[in-house]
């Protein structure tokens, strides 16, 4: 059966030759539409199966506009354009389109994108139906499973994290409410470990009393179908007292789904996750948990029983086994970190690395986008095939054809042997792209060939070469902002952009920056042979208030100089500009200066309470301190520090 393509293009002579090229290759052209309410009526009407669409097109509605319709409908769709604005192209690239062409067009670019775009859909819609019939085994293998009722929780909430992300999840009746055994949480301190936050650790965390905190879940509404709080919606839930502006205050969240679960008995029952990211909760998640409320409605009774002797009693007080991990997890050797941001890109990682998909690696410089890079290949099937690294910036323009393609030898004046590229070295495993932005423009379109055709020609060769490739590319450049000034092809960056993955800049995730800055302490005491400890309170406190332009780059560089230059075994002093170095007050005064005293303590309490109060393990507050848990709690005694932040 023929592919169904509808063209939607104001153009008669490019509309024209469109159709006689697709009718040449074998494809069935239902239409040509001029206008988006035209495109409408003939996609209601002959039920395309893919479009190829024009961004700017005749009337008030934009082919943007129509896109949105076509990704709601799961209709494959191609953008027809030539280069445009930033914000257009940002628009464009929110609708997530199957590939783009830019005119003019070859007939080959034209083809070969449409068996990317066919192919690409195809198994997008197996793989999400695939993806979920793995979630639904794994639910009812939670479910059903013999583990506690926090266990459960807990291994509900791992199971969800891929599909649902949060940074904190809260599961009972009417949220946390009823009797003190009700009401258990689990906030999420590193990739794959999770904090118990029942009760008693929340009374803890948040200086409120078990009855205090049962009055705010007494006024907390329990929504009777899933809804998504985001960015101002989350703001205006989070205004009068209740257990959401408790969470919010507590953990630092800023959007929130609620997960309802009904029961023959009609108890209010809901998981209620959230996130410490503004805008994480879609629409799509709500889709995805109406395909699994009847799993859930259907087990949560019984699983419940089986906790508490009856619905109405609920879950006792249980224990949980947590699994704290090492610094690094499993894959991510040589990342230091545990904030919530970096942790997203791990949990993105995750899901691009086993697939062959093009990733694009977005960041400031010093941003650590190789590492990534590098963790990519090595949690994908190519892990055992090579890594090849180009720096696209650093190659000579009047030889970066030959790094990359390689040539024969004789093809120019000097070849006087054959050369292997960089791209036919990573046959098999991997190629990584960097500094992407700076690639010459005649070269983009060669790239182009390659990511569209898999194959390469050497530079005096006969015949191209086939490869299997993986292809990923980083930039710390706003391509959108290229692609409009028209140094970046269009069509070359969606073909990139298929899986965007952004680093967070180090002033974004402060809260790993003590944890960075010992790591590289030990690095380089074991590689000048020195014994530093530690940082003095002024040098901690400096590195926070600093915004670090250079990102990671520049901490390691600072800390070695600082080792080279340290006189005794505490780094005293740190060459951080001064311009950046010193906290500012509402008024821009400086801050008034504190004794070493007041420092520590205030220190000591800023990372207790990152920490939630946890002081010994992986993580904890006396690890990111450096000290060991019995000192740290001789200092709170010393200091004056309340045993409220204590586990």
């Amino acid at each position: 059966m023929k592919t169904k393509v509808l063209i939607v293009e104001d153009q008669f002579v490019e509309a024209n030759d469109l159709q006689l090229m697709l009718v040449k290759a074998g494809y069935g052209v239902c239409g040509i539409a001029r206008t988006v309410v035209i495109a409408q009526k003939m996609i209601e009407q002959e039920k395309p199966d893919l479009v190829l669409l024009d961004i700017f097109l005749k009337g008030k509605l934009t082919g943007i506009d129509l896109a949105r319709e076509l990704k709601e409908n799961n209709i494959a769709f191609i953008f027809l354009s030539a280069n445009s604005s930033e914000d257009i192209l940002t628009a464009a690239k929110a609708t997530q389109p199957y590939g783009f062409l830019v005119k003019p067009f070859r007939e080959k670019d034209l083809l070969v994108t449409l068996e990317i775009a066919a192919y690409r859909h195809e198994h997008s819609l197996e793989s999400v139906v695939r993806k979920e019939a793995i979630l639904q085994e794994q639910l009812a293998e939670v479910i059903a499973g013999s583990s506690t009722w926090n266990q459960k929780i807990l291994d509900i909430g791992k199971v969800l994290q891929p599909y649902i992300p949060f940074d904190f999840i809260a599961a009972g009746f009417n949220t946390m409410g009823g009797t003190p055994g009700n009401g258990v949480g689990f906030l999420r301190i590193g990739f794959d470990e999770y904090q118990l936050i029942g009760m008693e650790e929340l009374s803890t965390i948040a200086r409120l009393t078990v009855p205090e905190i049962l009055s705010l879940a007494a006024v907390t509404t329990t929504e009777p179908t899933a809804t998504l709080y985001n960015g101002a919606a989350f703001e205006a839930i989070t205004q009068l007292p209740s257990l959401k502006k408790l969470f919010a205050d507590t953990f630092q969240v800023r959007s929130h789904l609620s997960l309802p679960v009904s029961f023959l008995n009609e108890k209010a029952f809901s998981f209620c996750l959230y996130s410490k990211r503004p805008d994480t909760y879609h629409a799509k998640h709500i889709l995805l948990y109406g395909r699994l409320q009847q799993l859930f409605n259907n087990s949560m009774e019984a699983m419940l029983k089986t906790a508490g002797g009856t619905v109405a009693e609920g879950p006792v007080n249980e224990q949980v086994d947590i699994v704290h991990n090492q610094q690094n997890p499993q894959g991510f050797e040589g990342i230091i970190g545990k904030s919530h941001l970096l942790l997203n890109v791990f949990d993105h990682i995750t899901q691009v690395a086993p697939t062959d998909t093009s990733v694009l690696i977005l960041g400031e410089s010093g941003t650590g986008k190789e590492r990534i890079a590098a963790c990519i290949h090595n949690l994908s099937p190519r892990k055992a095939q090579r890594l090849v690294k180009v720096n696209c910036a650093a190659l000579p323009p009047t030889l970066i054809e030959s790094e990359l393609f390689g040539h024969e030898k004789g093809a120019f004046t000097g070849a006087i042997d054959r050369r292997i590229g960089k791209f036919e070295q990573a046959d098999k495993g991997t190629i990584f792209l960097d500094e992407i932005g700076e690639l010459p423009f005649e070269l983009q379109v060669k790239l182009l060939r390659v990511l569209q055709e898999k194959e390469i020609e050497r530079i005096g060769a006969k015949m191209p070469t086939k490869i299997d490739i993986r292809i990923i590319a980083a930039t710390n450049r706003t391509l959108e902002k290229e692609v409009a000034e028209g140094r970046f092809r269009l069509d070359l960056y969606y073909r990139l952009n298929v899986f965007p993955l952004l680093l967070p800049p180090l002033r974004e995730r402060k809260e790993d920056i003590p944890a960075l800055a010992y790591h590289f302490m030990h690095y380089y005491n074991r590689k000048t042979g020195k014994r530093i400890s530690g940082f003095s309170d002024r040098v901690l406190k400096s590195m926070m208030a600093y915004s670090w332009p250079g990102n990671i780059r520049e901490l390691e560089h600072l800390i070695e100089r600082s080792i080279l230059l340290a006189k005794g075994d505490i780094i005293e002093n740190m060459s951080i500009p001064a311009s950046f170095s010193k906290e500012k007050v509402g008024n821009n005064e400086e801050v008034k200066m504190k004794t070493i005293h007041e420092n520590e303590r205030d220190h000591i309490i800023s990372v207790l309470k990152k920490c939630n109060g946890r002081i010994w393990g992986p993580g904890a507050a006396a690890e990111i301190l450096n000290i060991p848990p019995t000192t740290l709690k001789s200092k709170m005694d010393k200091l004056g520090i309340k045993k409220v932040f204590m586990e």
